[in-house]
């Protein structure tokens, strides 16, 4: 595509983009289900513009639209909900991930030639959530405060299980033998050093960002700063993911956190982001936003037909096995309504597409069929939780799923 057709289709696509955003306000049809189907005819449809013509800058532009994502979501967090959530965002992050492995796992163990491990690999890649896609659906449906942050924060930890555990699988099969202490030693250190890498990297920054201010056209310097904090704790195979958000957190809670913590230690009192610097990090994840859903779209691949329906039986399946997982995951008093949206919040985002690769590129037998029943889940629930939340929304798809969990035991508000 000519240099110049390419820059009147991005100036186009955002144009479109903030029209898709108004139109979700009359009709609640969210923008990135049109935004990911611009992608999806761009791409797999048309052919006209591939994932290999980004190259390496796909990746990266991936990974930092999810930093900035997670950072941005971090800062509106506060402290009380965030803690009255996290026993909630402990078990439904656990218990989605095992169920789906075990679900995943066992129909692709009785429908393809993968065996076990393989089998149970791939169920693995799919056991966590889409920050970026999450995050956006939870904040375009009125939904409590708790249940939003535990559904933004299990997509963010369960990025420690499924990078921690398909890469273990991984392992054992091209060695022949499974190491269960060595895997949850591996996801507890991942998850509580970022955790405490991205929390003092937020109370380092508080201390600096005031001289920062003196200086000219500084904005992007927090930013800047995460994206250092995350690269280095990426670096030291931790999880970059939970340091941002962990780092988001602190700083937007630095008025709470940092006088009574840090009086004794540094003379000048912490301080937080401003009204200007929060707005501009906003407008920075919805530009973002826009060419993420964009790119995900293009990056999906059509194989083979019979892969293509077994990801959909499978995503299916998955999304059954999330109402029972939800029920047993959130607090009593969840409201139906909200457990109902929880229970539809399952698309699986690049991560996971990233991570199916790497059996085919480093020569595992049946590497091609995971990666292709990846894509498809990818795809498949993507197009599934934005379809169903508008339903939810819109027309009488909410009733049967509040009366299910009404049946269930949670509270009828």
């Amino acid at each position: 595509m000519p240099t110049a057709l390419t820059i009147v289709s991005v100036g186009c696509i955002i144009f479109l983009s903030h029209y898709f955003a108004s139109l979700f306000e009359r009709t609640k049809i969210p923008d990135v289900l049109w935004l990911f189907t611009i992608g999806l005819l761009l791409g797999p449809v048309s052919g006209l513009v591939k994932p290999e013509s980004f190259g390496a800058i796909g990746p990266v532009f991936t990974t930092i639209t999810l930093i900035f994502i997670l950072f941005e979501s971090g800062i509106e967090q506060r402290l009380e909900p965030l803690i009255n959530s996290l026993g909630g965002t402990a078990k439904i992050t656990t218990y989605n991930f095992i169920g789906t492995c075990l679900v995943v796992g066992s129909i692709v163990y009785f429908n393809t030639d993968l065996g076990a491990t393989r089998s149970l690999l791939l169920g693995s890649i799919v056991g966590g959530t889409s920050s970026a896609v999450v995050t956006t659906l939870a904040r375009m449906f009125n939904l409590q405060e708790r249940s939003s942050t535990i559904l933004v924060l299990e997509s963010a930890f369960s990025d420690v299980y499924t990078l921690a555990v398909p890469l273990t699988l991984l392992a054992a099969y091209k060695l022949g033998k499974f190491d269960l202490a060595y895997m949850t030693g591996q996801m507890i250190s991942a998850f509580i050093l970022a955790a405490m890498l991205g929390i003092a990297g937020a109370f380092l920054w508080s201390i600096l960002l005031n001289r920062m201010r003196m200086l000219q056209n500084t904005v992007f310097t927090t930013p800047a700063f995460v994206f250092i904090i995350y690269g280095v704790v990426e670096i030291l195979n931790y999880s970059g993911p939970i340091a941002a958000l962990a780092f988001g957190i602190t700083l937007g809670n630095i008025d709470v956190l940092g006088p009574p913590i840090m009086k004794n230690v540094i003379s000048r009192k912490p301080i937080a982001l401003n009204e200007q610097e929060r707005a501009f990090f906003s407008e920075a994840v919805f530009l973002l936003r826009t060419f993420f859903f964009l790119y995900i779209g293009i990056s999906v691949r059509f194989q083979d037909g019979w892969m293509f329906l077994l990801g959909l039986g499978l995503t299916g399946a998955l999304f059954l096995a999330r109402i029972f997982i939800v029920r047993i995951s959130v607090p009593a008093d969840t409201p139906p309504r909200d457990a109902a949206f929880m229970a539809v919040m399952i698309p699986k985002g690049l991560g996971a597409a990233v991570l199916a690769s790497l059996p085919l590129q480093q020569g595992v037998a049946g590497g091609e069929i995971i990666q292709s029943v990846v894509f498809s889940i990818i795809l498949c629930s993507t197009l599934f939780s934005t379809v169903m939340c508008y339903l939810m929304d819109k027309t009488w798809l909410a009733r049967i799923y509040i009366w299910m969990f009404r049946m269930m035991g949670l509270k009828t508000q």
